[in-house]
């Protein structure tokens, strides 16, 4: 009995351990199955459920009976349970009524508010005088800076994907002024590291300090984005997931949790691994990206392009599709908002029907955040063996009878390869314009993201069809059941 009696205090400390070992190992398993479009909703699901143990892990500190050693550790299990009933509820609710084309401004308000909390994780060890000792001191400021511009910097990317900041902020001698900024912010943390160890430096309180750095931490952020031009978002939001991830794994440290550093880990490390690939698809370098306006495209004149846009009727346009023999679509962003992609799989299945080889051809920066296109096309139902990426599918386009342009431009615009004056010059592109015909559905005659026009589109092989992508589709849809043409059965071995 005596020895049950002794082990029993025992008991929170154990489940904590297990509970944080059991996330971290659903974390990687669920990363593991994210690997593939196939696996990857149940490594989504397996992660949430990672994700949960961890939260529900946090309440045994509150019943962790050597809690006597922590007399000043404040529990309050009412708040606690308000805030996750709250934040489940918004969490939920938001997640089943995000539209497709709201889904990269809340991906940057989710990956703010992860900033966000490890930068209070970051304030509560701060204030309490929780982290003793140098080295814990130096981590815990280390997460709280790049938490902090994680959550500030989320937040004007949200505010410009949304629309509510429509152009970048830029001035002269910007670059100085976010130097000037992180300076004082790494001033603030020094001295805050060197006042915690001697108290006889203090010259400023420690709270005071303390506020000031977070100030210029969060100014740090704001001002990182504010001249990133929207046409970078992508890249913008895979900076920000590596960030939140990285402060999230150093404030684990600090706390000694596994979870934490685990998480934190692999997602900064994602997030990071993706951030090269985008900058890759964009001609960019990662110093580039890093350390520059890399929104910022300098004002050039932009080749002479010959020819003219040549407008096509929608079901001219279908109809010249039934009767090819291998089809290429390339999505962007105009069909996410027009939300076409039902209409589009319907349009592709009657083609399939028809004996037409139908691929779809994404391109790494289609869209508004990393794999936008990909979750488009999935949640339309469109099977991944359809779906190839930039660099397996591009060799096709060659020899492709029609090539289907919805809703994209940049990603597609032949001056990347041809134009050294304009300013997407070496960005690796889709070859639409090498198909033997290009078929471009747009709302209008405007510019893409990055502002410049699109020679593709003058192109002798190009043909233009106006309208509202969905509309358009609904229009080829009928001129190709019109024609009455029987399907085509395909003959299995």
């Amino acid at each position: 009995m005596d020895t049950f009696n002794n082990f029993l205090p025992l008991l929170p400390q154990l489940g904590i351990g297990v509970a944080n070992l059991a996330a971290a190992f659903l974390f990687l398993y669920g990363l593991h199955r994210m690997a593939s479009p196939v696996t990857a909703p149940s490594g989504i699901f397996v992660a949430g459920i990672g994700m949960t143990v961890a939260v529900l892990a946090s309440f045994l500190y509150a019943f962790d009976v050597s809690a006597a050693a922590r007399p000043n550790l404040p529990v309050n299990l009412g708040l606690v349970v308000l805030a996750l009933v709250t934040g489940s509820g918004v969490a939920w609710w938001a997640g089943r009524t995000v539209a497709m084309t709201a889904m990269p401004q809340m991906v940057a308000i989710y990956n703010g508010l992860g900033g966000g909390a490890a930068g209070a994780i970051a304030a509560v060890e701060l204030f309490g005088a929780k982290a003793v000792g140098m080295s814990a001191m130096i981590v815990t400021l280390a997460g709280a800076l790049i938490g902090a511009v994680s959550m500030s910097g989320s937040l004007i990317a949200w505010a410009k994907l949304d629309g509510v900041i429509k152009q970048p902020l830029r001035f002269k001698g910007q670059q100085l002024f976010n130097g000037v900024v992180l300076l004082a912010t790494v001033v603030c943390g020094v001295y805050l590291v060197l006042a915690t160890q001697n108290q006889s430096m203090l010259v400023l309180a420690l709270p005071t300090s303390i506020y000031l750095f977070f100030a210029f931490a969060l100014a740090l952020g704001i001002f990182m984005t504010l001249p990133i031009g929207g046409a970078d978002m992508p890249v913008v939001i895979s900076i920000f997931n590596a960030f939140t991830g990285l402060a999230v794994g150093l404030e684990g440290f600090v706390l000694q949790n596994p979870a934490l550093m685990i998480a934190g880990m692999v997602v900064g490390a994602a997030g990071m691994l993706l951030t090269l690939l985008m900058a890759k698809a964009m001609n960019r370098s990662v110093a580039n990206v890093v350390f520059t306006n890399f929104g910022e495209v300098k004002k050039q004149k932009q080749g002479a392009i010959q020819g003219s846009l040549k407008p096509m009727q929608p079901g001219d346009a279908g109809i010249a599709m039934r009767y090819a023999s291998s089809v290429i679509i390339v999505p962007g962003y105009g069909l996410a908002v027009a939300q076409g992609q039902g209409k589009l799989y319907e349009f592709v299945k009657l083609l399939q029907s028809g004996g037409v080889d139908v691929k779809f051809a994404v391109h790494p920066v289609a869209g508004r955040m990393p794999g936008q296109m990909d979750v488009l096309l999935a949640e339309a139902g469109v099977p991944y063996d359809l779906i190839f990426q930039l660099e397996d599918i591009n060799d096709q386009f060659a020899t492709t009878d029609v090539a289907l342009v919805i809703g994209a431009n940049d990603v597609v615009n032949p001056a990347a390869r041809t134009d050294k004056s304009s300013p997407i010059y070496g960005m690796p592109i889709l070859n639409a314009d090498q198909a033997k015909k290009v078929l471009v559905v747009k709302r209008g005659e405007g510019k893409g993201y990055a502002g410049i026009v699109n020679a593709l589109f003058y192109g002798d092989n190009c043909d233009m069809v106006y309208g509202d992508a969905q509309a358009v589709l609904i229009k080829m849809i009928e001129a190709v059941r019109g024609l009455g043409l029987p399907a085509v059965v395909k003959k299995t071995k």
